[in-house]
């Protein structure tokens, strides 16, 4: 059954569809401040080795390093840090208090290896929300960062070197992974171990709640449904309730392996018979990984009277997200319980933009994708913008581009992502110069 948006059948959408026209690319190996190793390539212009401005583009778990705003960064003589993260393609053990060490990390090469005058974060999708908590821990200097993970890991914040940005580029960025959750978990979900229980008065794919099925798999006769505001905000309570009810169940599985612990560390675990003793050891060594069905429920995929703008029926991924909602493929299917409360629940994440914007006052330009499927103009961009504290921040709209400014399917050029840069570009130039 294929229910894969055709943007994802060329490839990544965010790669590039050509290389800068003169460029050098170092393959380098980074090194965060808790030990930790992860890759990047630095396009840089031909011979240049000392640039004054560089960029920084990540996100939490995909491949940026041939992200579409590289050649014409490049060709202007601004350096690209197109790195990875710890958990490329995989965020099964995310920790977003982890991760922006690697962020640090690149603006820390940048700064000091290479004598860069200027960095700016380059965040999109879910770039823009790990950019923006880096960004916030980054400013809040050591000793005001966070400690603790929400799972109750100690961090290495306040002993890091992080080196906040110059400037922030948001690109189609959202408020956060838990912040989306929020929005596209299933709450009709009734038990976390059998998916297939329903409630009925809770599934936004049943008719009798408003939904209209489609009758072919492309989705291509669909037409929208329109759910009553008692339905959307019983809905949206239930969602978070399953939010709350999947962090009790990673609370749980973490305090048992703390009480583990805290039974080998006890003076008298040496007089436990052996049998006892390995019983008590695995279970601390064990740390299991939740599955989360069903996440791709967002009224707004079928519902465009509730947001509107001009984006095209269904999500990012599918354009049957009421069968797509039953497969692996989605946002958070997976997760260790500590990962599931750092970066997939909104109720508990700490990565979020709509905390960390505010602490941000550095030259800032936010740019909207009015098809975005998984962003939404009044739910999302307009509150991330007016969050945004710098004095100097611009917002762009492009009202007819998709979130990675992807073109028509089969297409070889990208007009949309060639205006996307002629903002970019001249703004990062105007401010920080190449």
């Amino acid at each position: 059954m294929q229910l894969i948006s055709k943007t994802y059948w060329g490839g990544a959408p965010m790669n590039m569809r050509r290389k800068p026209a003169d460029c050098e690319v170092d393959n380098l190996i980074l090194r965060a401040a808790d030990f930790r190793e992860h890759r990047g390539l630095l396009w840089r212009p031909r011979g240049v080795t000392k640039p004054k401005t560089a960029v920084v583009v990540m996100h939490p778990r995909a491949d940026f390093t041939h992200h579409y705003v590289i050649p014409r960064l490049v060709d202007a003589g601004v350096a690209c840090l197109a790195a990875n993260t710890r958990n490329p393609n995989n965020d099964v053990t995310t920790i977003h208090e982890e991760i922006i060490l690697d962020v640090g990390s690149c603006v820390s090469y940048l700064k000091n290896r290479m004598g860069v005058h200027n960095v700016v974060l380059v965040g999109n999708s879910g770039g823009g929300a790990l950019n923006g908590f880096y960004q916030a821990q980054a400013k809040a200097g050591k000793g005001q960062r966070l400690s603790r993970t929400p799972g109750g890991r100690r961090t290495h914040l306040n002993d890091a070197e992080m080196i906040p940005a110059d400037g922030m580029v948001y690109i189609s960025s959202h408020k956060g992974e838990g912040m989306i959750m929020n929005e596209i978990i299933d709450p009709a979900v009734v038990d976390e171990t059998n998916p297939q229980l329903s409630d009925p008065a809770l599934d936004m794919y049943d008719e009798r709640n408003g939904f209209r099925t489609p009758s072919k798999l492309d989705g291509s006769d669909a037409a929208w449904s329109e759910y009553d505001e008692a339905f959307v905000k019983a809905f949206r309570a239930a969602q978070l309730a399953r939010v709350a009810r999947i962090d009790a169940i990673a609370r749980a599985m973490i305090a048992e392996n703390r009480r583990a612990e805290e039974l080998h560390n006890d003076p008298d675990f040496a007089k436990l018979p052996a049998a006892r003793q390995r019983e008590v050891l695995r279970r601390e060594a064990f740390e299991p990984v939740l599955t989360i069905y069903r996440t791709m429920a967002n009224v707004h995929y079928v519902d465009r009277h509730l947001d509107p703008s001009a984006r095209d029926y269904g999500s990012i991924f599918s354009p049957r997200p009421d069968l797509m909602n039953w497969k692996f493929f989605g946002f958070g299917r997976q997760a260790t319980p500590h990962a599931w409360l750092s970066t997939w629940s909104g109720l508990s994440s700490q990565a979020n933009q709509m905390h960390d914007l505010p602490q941000i006052t550095e030259p800032s330009v936010f740019i909207n994708a009015g098809k975005d499927q998984e962003i939404f103009p009044k739910t999302d961009a307009i509150p991330m913008f007016n969050a945004i504290a710098a004095k100097d921040k611009t917002y762009v709209d492009f009202p007819e581009a998709r979130h990675y400014f992807e073109p028509e399917f089969g297409a070889r050029e990208a007009p949309d992502v060639e205006k996307v840069m002629d903002v970019v570009v001249p703004w990062i130039l105007d401010r920080f110069g190449a």
